[in-house]
């Protein structure tokens, strides 16, 4: 039995440092039934002994493993619906009718399995088609900490489980066409607009390129509170002027009104840069 107590402060320690997660107090049955397997395979006592473990030369693929298994990865097709409707009716309109010469780009940040920017490419492709637009480039860069969210993204390929969370059936048969093993897989011209990679926002953005619309949503709750403002200062560089940020329903952007400005969208509150 390994003692999830010993060492606890230590693992959030090393947890903030290499992933940005903040655990706090009390939160020794999530690590506990996080990491069940991983305990078992290393055979240690504690967590002290998992961090050291970690610390040794050759770690570095124990410390993938451990953060992936630490991360969150909750997610489901156009979630919390709100934000989608605003990209519809008023950030797509704006961007089509004002820079009808520039490939329009996106970045989902902190994206799972791939559900938010194969939302947003659905989107995007819906309202081309109902509003023949014939613009053409777009590309939704998609990034997150987790190896193993990214591949089952980058496969394109869910099971009917993960389908029914969120996906209507109108859209289930317009943008995904089924496989042999059962599985769905996203239509060719819905995931090539999708680029994934591999990225702690903690790192530099500095090769992501500029946007038009960032969603960094449901992630920021997971900070501290300095963690977020950086995070927050980064992402205003990587927009365009004029650009957008959008966060969780529970998140704001709060002490940053010299960079973002407040847009009541009603319902649903996003930010602009300034």
């Amino acid at each position: 039995m390994v003692d999830v107590n010993e060492g606890y402060d230590a693992f959030c320690d090393f947890l903030e440092k290499h992933s940005g997660i903040c655990l706090g107090t009390s939160k020794q049955y999530l690590v506990s039934s996080r990491l069940r397997k991983i305990l078992q395979q290393e055979s240690v006592r504690n967590l002290n002994e998992l961090v050291s473990a970690i610390s040794r030369p050759g770690g570095q693929k124990l410390k993938t493993a451990v953060i992936d298994a630490m991360t969150t990865n909750e997610t489901l097709w156009f979630r919390d619906i709100h934000p989608f409707r605003i990209l519809e009716e008023k950030l797509l309109p704006e961007f089509y009718g004002q820079r009808p010469s520039r490939p329009l780009r996106i970045w989902s940040a902190a994206c799972s399995t791939g559900q938010e920017p194969y939302s947003i490419s659905m989107m995007i492709e819906e309202y081309k088609a109902r509003n023949r637009v014939f613009n053409s480039g777009e590309k939704i860069v998609a990034t997150d900490i987790s190896p193993s969210a990214l591949a089952a993204a980058k496969s394109a390929e869910y099971a009917m489980l993960a389908i029914g969370r969120g996906l209507d059936t109108d859209r289930l048969k317009k943008h995904f066409e089924e496989t042999p093993g059962g599985r769905w897989r996203v239509k060719p011209g819905i995931a090539q607009r999708v680029e994934f990679r591999a990225m702690n926002l903690q790192d530099s953005y500095a090769l992501l390129g500029k946007f038009d619309i960032v969603f960094c949503r449901n992630v920021l709750i997971y900070f501290t509170a300095d963690l977020k403002r950086d995070i927050l200062t980064r992402i205003h560089a990587t927009l365009n002027p004029g650009g957008y940020l959008l966060v969780g329903a529970s998140e704001a952007v709060n002490g940053l009104g010299d960079l973002y400005e407040m847009v009541h969208c009603r319902p649903g509150i996003i930010y602009r840069k300034r």
